[in-house]
């Protein structure tokens, strides 16, 4: 079996790329990224290709599947940029795959294509994915998901995976998601359990998150199997404000959600942090999740808990781990990470994506 994974050096990326390669019916994988890792992964083949220009059907001609991870976060102040990535790079991703005649393409939506929903309580798939207007990262994942139903229509033979995991942590992936929504201004020395001393607890922040590893295996096992439709992926158990707190031997202290939005707001303004205060109303907004057709029809199972995860970015994140592609580089945002100021906290980069 052939598979093609578009947005192959990133958090998921990578972790989709390895388990692909442990797969004894997997014959060949073909790794496409804006730019070339050092990383070398058996059975692996590097492509450079940029979705919003280059010509991507013969990139994917020959493949039983294509997974579409391709995302960007950064920018975060000129969402032209995103948009034109993140959803008509899907757009012609998709095209492409109908052109190419692939088997299958399995895209990386999120729990943040959800509209707002209970958070006392988990949903299954089938809970609208309309999104949360106030962030753009919502909006653009909603906007995909419907451009998927259009090609599900126009393609009935292709058979299509929607995956939406929760918070996707690993150890490797520190310094990427340091740069995407903490910025150059956190020195890793402060990442410490003992110099945490509160954490905020807001009433509806309560969130799902998942280990990368486990995360491809569930886009290895979507790519191989029979399945269509989409699946929820998360680990438990659910974190929030009293869980972190007992994880990092803090105290939890009571923040009101306008509070929390402010203080984002603010600071994003300032350009302190390259985090718009609409993460904090996708945070607050989104569901819980049920992952029990993930479990049943894809056989899968999280190895790692979502505190074992949030465990190992937190050290990953005092250590400044990375790994040896452009995503994940630890050391991309230059010395003291004065590339990062230089470019603008949340503006545009060629470190971002």
């Amino acid at each position: 079996m052939r598979v093609v994974v578009i947005g192959a050096t990133g958090n998921a990326g990578t972790s989709t790329v390895r388990a692909l390669a442990a797969d004894p019916a997997v014959d060949s994988i073909v790794g496409i990224a804006r730019r070339l890792p050092a990383l070398v992964v058996p059975k692996t083949s590097w492509a450079t290709a940029d979705v919003t220009t280059t010509d991507l059907e013969p990139l994917l001609r020959g493949a039983d599947a294509v997974i579409h991870l391709a995302w960007r976060i950064q920018p975060s102040r000129d969402e032209r940029i995103t948009y034109t990535v993140n959803v008509r790079g899907s757009a012609r991703v998709f095209d492409a795959a109908a052109r190419a005649r692939v088997g299958a393409v399995v895209y990386a939506s999120s729990v943040g294509a959800y509209a707002p929903g209970p958070k006392d309580r988990a949903v299954d798939e089938s809970w609208p994915t309309t999104g949360i207007p106030t962030s753009f990262y919502s909006r653009h994942k909603a906007e995909v998901e419907r451009l998927l139903d259009v090609f599900e229509r126009e393609h009935p033979g292709v058979r299509v995976v929607r995956l939406r995991p929760g918070l996707v942590f690993q150890r490797e992936a520190a310094a990427e998601i340091r740069r995407l929504f903490v910025g150059p201004l956190l020195p890793g020395a402060l990442v410490r359990r003992r110099l945490v001393p509160v954490v905020p607890h807001t009433p509806r922040l309560r969130f799902q998150a998942v280990h990368s590893a486990d995360v491809g295996q569930a886009y290895r096992a979507a790519a191989l199997s029979g399945v269509r439709g989409a699946f929820n992926v998360a680990a438990d158990p659910v974190l929030d404000g009293p869980a972190l707190a007992r994880i990092l031997g803090a105290r939890p202290v009571r923040v009101p959600p306008g509070v929390l939005r402010g203080a984002a707001a603010l600071t994003w303004r300032l350009r302190l942090q390259p985090t718009p205060p609409g993460w904090v109303d996708l945070a607050l907004g989104v569901p819980l999740m049920d992952t029990t057709r993930a479990r049943r029809e894809l056989g899968w199972t999280p190895s790692r808990s979502a505190v074992e995860a949030f465990e190992e970015l937190f050290d990953g994140l005092r250590e400044g781990s990375g790994a040896p592609t452009p995503p994940l580089d630890p050391h991309a945002g230059g010395p003291a990470r004065v590339r990062e100021l230089f470019t603008g906290i949340g503006g545009r980069s060629r470190q971002n994506g």
